[in-house]
């Protein structure tokens, strides 16, 4: 067999050679953002000079670029110069990029000779603290990642999510429930299968990567721009589909399925159109993964419809449609299944959309209108119905819990920028939104039996059908003082109908370029944000009635500080080092003294549903820092190793200081990659990429054992909140494959296989009280998991 693979492997070379593909791209100003006419691309490394100038669009097309990695140079008389090395070009799909120069601090008559390289420079020109810029290539060459964006986070410095089951982001210690989520400059609702009301993560993504354009996570202290978020922000967009050519892939994936993509021109004003259609794989196999035997039924729509330029400017159609469903039947179930239990069949159901149109118009040469109106959607269906005596002549069905939420949100976004000068920009919007939120949830746990019929009662803990409206102006600017020296400044203002709550946030940040090859960043920002809707919401029984008591709540609020140091230690390695410390205050905690916060929840399917009462005196402290090493591709491989040393705190109503769940203290990611060029024209591409991950235990509140005998559910020692520590984590993926490019016609192939968790390390899932057995149980995350996927591009 191995020397099968090795005859095969040689074959496709030989018949690579002659192998070409495309590149092509949109050059614009990256402070006005309007397209630059003229502007020079040239092919780098090539005996024979390869160029093009860019046309009245900004657009450039450079043809029979021969496959493998490829570097191109822009230069535009009064900017400074641009490189972008190591573009993957094959010849099934072409490359187009976008790429953003920067004018020359004094307005020179020649071209100034300034390379800006680096990929951790963010695409938000405002941004200039804690801000990663990252793009298709590094979601799915990394090992594990599962093709998921929220798993590629997990790389990154000051960033930790030890959980196999999900992909919740855990930014320097908070809450994942801090984290916002953006897509083509609107908020939407957690955008993964299986998500549920209030959280922001999910066991599947449903953001198809293969329809990303190059995109920001900022982690702290972020620009004016960004409200109702005190953790981080991912601030994606959906690239265009080929203006010039039809293309298609049809590939598939044990997590992302069973996927087929179309994109090509539309229009006669450079319009274009793509969509990719995604269905699980492990669905239409009937087999469980991700920690349970159960098999999840999931399927997504990603569409982006651009309809050119026009006098009128130009006009975009975007959107995602997902849907997911999940049947535990507690007969098929093991009794170390992370979701689901012997004695329960429980029944999951969950939706997600995002639809908006986007107009944007160019307003004079150096501003321009942005202007989005979407509609989005979440929602799920939760039902479990418990065994009664189970395996006994008495058995009996009783419905146990039944959950039923759905939200719909209205968004519309309008921002006008403006080029003032080569030193200044300034830019100013609003964002408004009204949430339209349904939800009903029963519960019988650790409820009284007050009707005597032998069962406790089924409790309706939220019954609403609310509308909250949230208003974000601000306005912020870039000033480059020196060309040495710029500063970011903002202020944003943030206003909730639901109890008149109003709030000014001012942000700041300074880039400092010490040397060429140093640079220092400082940045402050506060931050505000709303409680979860489900915890605002919880029903509390007062004299006989059912009283929202949780619905005045303030925002929480929290100030960041941020100190940064930037190395360029060669051409192709840079070394970065930050330094963080966030102070949080009203948070919500009870009115009695008690170990609970609301900086405590977000890390699951759900919220606590019997913290009623809530008052804002809550505080908590994040504070850390991170160490990043990078070894940008080349001459055939890459490395990256980072580093987060950090303590997260928290007090509840009790004063007491404690660890949150989400304080791991440290978190260290080793990733390196290597290519080779296999056959006669060394166009194909043999690859091989590994990922280690370790990190210190979740803490965790224990298990009142004798309490949960006696009660027959789980009890917990909250006194001692969060005091026991889980073992470390650790976990190593290998991820190798191939790619092929074909001679005749315009095609290519990619197989990879990915080895999760290799060395089969047992990673703590929870420690839980199990009313089966009388006894707390260790349940344990994925252990080893081959993961495999197959991509055709023509």
């Amino acid at each position: 067999m191995k020397n099968q693979l090795l005859l095969l492997v040689l074959l496709f070379g030989l018949l690579a050679h002659g192998q070409t593909g495309t590149i092509k791209g949109l050059i614009v100003d990256k402070q006005s953002e309007i397209p630059l006419m003229g502007a020079t691309v040239e092919l780098l490394n090539t005996a024979d000079a390869t160029g093009v100038v860019t046309d009245e669009n900004g657009r450039f097309v450079l043809n029979n670029i021969p496959v493998g990695r490829q570097g191109i140079q822009v230069s535009y008389i009064g900017f400074e110069t641009y490189s972008v090395p190591n573009i993957d070009v094959t010849s099934g799909k072409d490359v187009f990029l976008n790429i953003a120069l920067t004018e020359a601090f004094n307005q020179l008559d020649e071209v100034v000779l300034t390379s800006n390289t680096n990929k951790d420079q963010p695409l938000n020109k405002m941004s200039t603290v804690s801000t990663r810029q990252f793009g298709l290539e590094e979601v799915t060459r990394f090992s594990g990642g599962r093709s998921d964006v929220g798993r590629l986070a997990a790389n990154f410095a000051g960033v930790s999510a030890p959980d196999d089951s999900r992909n919740d982001i855990v930014v320097r210690g908070n809450s994942p429930t801090g984290l916002l989520w953006r897509l083509e400059g609107v908020p939407i609702p957690s955008p993964n299968h299986f998500g549920t009301a209030g959280t922001t993560g999910g066991p599947v993504s449903a953001l198809n990567p293969n329809i990303l354009k190059n995109s920001d996570f900022l982690t702290s202290a972020f620009p004016a721009e960004y409200g109702n978020a005190v953790g981080g922000v991912f601030d994606l967009g959906f690239r265009n589909g080929n203006t010039d050519d039809y293309e298609y892939t049809l590939q598939t994936g044990i997590f992302t399925g069973v996927e087929a993509m179309a994109e090509g021109p539309m229009g006669k004003k450079n319009g274009s159109f793509l969509v990719a259609y995604r269905y699980s794989l492990v669905g239409l196999l009937g087999v469980g993964a991700g920690g349970t035997s159960a098999a999840p039924n999931y399927n997504d729509l990603s569409f982006n419809l651009n309809f050119g330029n026009g006098n009128l400017g130009n006009l975009s159609l975007f959107g995602i449609l997902g849907s997911s469903d999940i049947d535990f039947l507690g007969d098929d179930i093991d009794e170390d299944d992370l979701f689901a239990a012997e004695d329960e069949n429980t029944f999951v159901e969950s939706r997600f959309g995002v639809l908006g149109i986007k107009h944007r118009i160019n307003i004079g040469t150096n501003s321009y209108l942005r202007s989005i109106l979407s509609r989005s959607f979440s929602g799920n269906d939760f039902t479990v119905d418990r065994f009664i005596e189970q395996n006994t002549p008495q058995e009996r069905s009783i419905r146990y819990t039944l959950a039923d939420e759905s939200e719909n949100r209205f968004t519309f976004s309008t921002l006008f920028n403006s080029k003032l000068s080569s030193r200044s920009t300034l830019r100013l919007g609003i964002l408004a939104e009204n949430f339209q939120v349904k939800s009903l949830l029963q519960d019988r746990t650790e409820q009284p039996d007050t009707n005597a019929d032998g069962d406790p009662d089924l409790f309706t803990f939220r019954d609403i059908d609310e509308s909250v409206l949230l208003v974000q102006p601000y306005i912020q600017g870039q000033f480059r003082l020196t060309e040495s020296l710029t500063v970011n400044a903002g202020l944003h203002a943030q206003y909730s109908n639901l109890n008149g709550q109003f709030a000014l946030e001012p942000r700041a940040a300074i880039g400092y370029q010490v040397a060429p090859a140093h640079r220092i960043s400082l940045g402050y920002g506060l931050h505000q944000q709303q409680l979860p809707l489900p915890i605002l919401f919880l029903n509390e029984e007062v004299n006989g009635n059912l009283v929202q008591t949780n619905k005045d709540l303030d925002f929480v609020r929290s100030n960041h500080f941020v100190l940064g140091y930037d190395v360029k230690i060669s051409q192709n390695w840079r070394g970065k080092i930050e330094v963080y410390y966030q102070d949080i205050d009203k948070a919500g905690v009870e009115s009695f003294a008690s170990s609970y916060s609301t900086l405590t929840e977000g890390a699951d399917f759900g919220f606590e549903n019997d913290r009623v009462s809530l008052v804002n005196k809550g505080n908590g402290t994040n504070q850390g820092i991170e160490l990043t090493l990078e070894r940008f591709f080349n001459k055939g491989y890459y490395g990256l190793l980072t580093g987060s040393f950090f303590e997260s705190k928290y007090a509840g109503s009790d004063g007491i200081e404690r660890n949150t769940p989400f304080n791991n203290e440290y978190v260290v990611n080793l990733l390196a990659g290597r290519e080779f060029k296999v056959g006669k024209a060394g166009k194909n591409i043999l690859f091989l990429d590994t990922r280690l991950t370790t990190s210190g235990g979740r803490y965790a509140t224990p298990v009142n054992l004798e309490a949960s005998q006696q009660a027959g559910f789980e009890v917990l020692r909250e006194d001692i909140a969060f005091s026991e520590q889980y073992d470390p984590y650790f976990r190593w993926d290998v991820k190798f494959g191939i790619k092929i490019n074909s001679k005749e016609k315009k095609r290519s192939h990619q197989f990879y296989v990915d080895l999760q968790n290799v060395t089969a390390n047992e990673n703590i899932f929870v420690r839980r009280y199990n009313r089966l057995t009388n006894q707390v149980d260790q349940v344990n995350q994925i252990g080893f998991f081959p993961d495999f996927g197959y991509r055709f591009q023509f």
